[in-house]
């Protein structure tokens, strides 16, 4: 096992219900149980794998774009000696969805992590469970100093933004994928649980990193609210910009 063992959380099964202000939409998805990482990946974890450099190894690893957090799942996954979740082709990613080894959570599995049972835009009073704006930050900090939510999750809310999997609107803005949870310079508009935001694949910045996710599913190219059929369907629809969308550059 590698020095900087990755620390899951079993979460429950059950129904999420999700919400994209932008467009209007709001949809339920029905999850299987999953694990996911109690705290974000963290500097040392990604300079241990992919041999990148850690001034702060208790950090969350930022500054990573959304397909170098799918080539450290696949690596984690090989060290470990499980099924890689990722077949990657040059910016191509496939999904193995029966797969056991590490990989990002789906938007839905994010959100319900997130949450841990709450119904409200936090799972606890911000000043205890996030780093926002309202600590004057000006880097994000170490893992694990506000209070866990109900599954033993923690900074899910605040300190960086965590990528997903899925697309954030492939009609809009082609292979951008999403990023939940707010940051340390975000104010609590932007720290809740339903808020998303998204970037292109290769995009780095500097508030957003990530956490992994296990759990492999008997499906084929949908699994835990995706659907490579539904993206492709949206990808598809043609029509102006919803208020608020910033053309693409």
């Amino acid at each position: 096992m590698w020095e900087s063992e990755i620390q899951l959380a079993r979460v429950p099964g059950g129904t999420v219900q999700l919400h994209d202000a932008r467009n209007k939409r709001r949809w339920s998805v029905d999850l299987e149980p999953f694990e996911l990482g109690v705290y974000a990946v963290t500097e040392e974890q990604v300079a241990e794998l992919l041999g990148e450099p850690a001034s702060h190894p208790r950090r969350p690893a930022t500054g990573v774009s959304w397909l170098r957090a799918v080539r450290f799942c696949n690596a984690a996954s090989e060290w470990e000696g499980l099924d890689p979740a990722y077949a990657v082709d040059g910016d191509q990613v496939t999904w193995h969805v029966d797969a056991d080894g590490y990989r990002l959570p789906t938007e839905a599995e994010w959100e319900h992590a997130c949450r841990a049972g709450s119904t409200g835009p936090h799972y606890g009073p911000l000043a205890e469970v996030a780093w926002t704006s309202a600590d004057g930050l000006t880097a994000p900090a170490e893992v694990g100093g506000r209070l866990p939510n109900l599954y033993g999750l923690f900074d899910t809310l605040g300190n960086v933004w965590e990528w997903c999997w899925d697309h954030l609107d492939p009609a809009r803005y082609d292979d951008y994928r999403v990023f939940r949870g707010g940051g340390f310079a975000d104010d609590a508009w932007s720290v809740r649980a339903s808020t998303r935001r998204g970037g292109p694949p290769q995009s780095r910045h500097e508030d957003v990193g990530f956490r992994v996710a296990r759990g492999g599913f008997d499906a084929d190219a949908e699994a835990q609210g995706w659907s490579a059929r539904a993206d492709a369907e949206r990808a598809a629809i043609d029509g102006p910009l919803p208020p608020g969308w910033t053309p693409r550059r």
